[in-house]
């Protein structure tokens, strides 16, 4: 049975996954991560994609990224490939493949998951084991929103914008927001939309994605359907 295509929507925010083959590293040194954040940049702008949030681990990456067309984020991370995978081999006389298939999206809704998932990403280090905090780690973008180094890569959402009028503020709050965690509930509810490929919202929004997209998204009722309507008493 073929898959069915990823759900891809113009102007709305995507949680975006990618690993590395077998889970094998894909960033070995600084500047392996370096050159990857400097193809980043040229293919989002290319591509006509806005990155909002970032976090590069040694196996895998995690993107929060708004495309202007339906065909943007594909061409993006296609076009990431075939720079950085043919530098990675010839750096480390290897072959192959580097990354595991296809990535993995979520259709993020802005109102209720944006900012949570963009802490979801900048927290991804620290629950990998690779900074003790989220200001300790230089391959994500905490360090931009935090207002300790601006970020070339990262263009900021309405969302971000709207947690404060002044940069400080909105700094401020968000650090804040980071620093109150994640949740297990939380946790498990974006992890389990991004590896599914399911949006990530309320019942509202998901009813919404389905109308507008003519495709089933909110889980099928139970049962089977009854050949008549059933008797009820009066």
């Amino acid at each position: 049975m073929a898959r069915q295509p990823r759900l891809i929507l113009p102007k709305q925010p995507h949680y975006i996954l990618q690993r590395g083959n077998d889970r094998q590293s894909i960033f070995r040194d600084p500047d392996d991560y370096a050159r990857f954040l400097g193809w980043l940049a040229e293919a989002a702008r290319s591509c006509r994609v806005a990155i909002h949030a970032y976090a590069l681990l040694p196996s895998q990456l995690h993107l929060l990224a708004t495309p202007e067309t339906a065909a943007s984020l594909a061409a993006m991370m296609q076009k990431i490939g075939r720079l950085y995978v043919p530098w990675y081999n010839a750096k480390y006389e290897r072959a192959g493949g580097l990354f595991e298939g296809r990535f993995r999206t979520a259709v993020v809704d802005t109102d209720q998951h944006f900012l949570q998932c963009s802490r979801f990403i900048e927290l991804a280090p620290v629950r990998a084991g690779e900074a003790a905090g989220p200001d300790g780690y230089s391959w994500s973008s905490y360090r931009h929103h935090a207002g300790v180094q601006a970020d070339a890569v990262i263009t900021e959402h309405a969302r971000f914008w709207g947690l404060g009028n002044t940069p400080f503020q909105r700094e401020a709050a968000y650090i804040d927001l980071v620093g109150q965690g994640i949740g297990a509930d939380e946790l498990a509810q974006i992890a389990n939309a991004v590896q599914k490929g399911q949006p990530l919202g309320s019942h509202a929004f998901k009813a919404q994605l389905e109308h507008a997209t003519q495709r089933r998204i909110l889980p099928a009722k139970r049962g089977r359907p009854f050949k008549q309507p059933p008797v009820t008493s009066a």
